[in-house]
């Protein structure tokens, strides 16, 4: 991201924000998931559930990342 890239910013912007909702949407689907994982520790289904909240909270930085990457100057 040394470049810079205005175009693929712009661009994808409007998905980003979408996937914005979708971070908030996982940041509570990880606090329900940690909440059951310390009532009950031997379920690993709520591992999976946490680690698939965290790509969710991680999905904005990605979705402008690969926009960016994308476009030319």
């Amino acid at each position: 991201m040394a470049e810079c890239r205005p175009l693929g910013f712009l661009i994808g912007l409007p998905f980003a924000l979408v996937a914005l909702v979708l971070s908030l949407i996982g940041i509570v689907i990880w606090i329900i998931g940690a909440v059951f994982s310390c009532l009950c520790p031997c379920c690993s289904c709520f591992a999976g559930l946490a680690n698939l909240a965290m790509s969710l909270i991680k999905l904005p930085i990605k979705i402008i990342r690969w926009f960016i990457e994308k476009f030319p100057c």
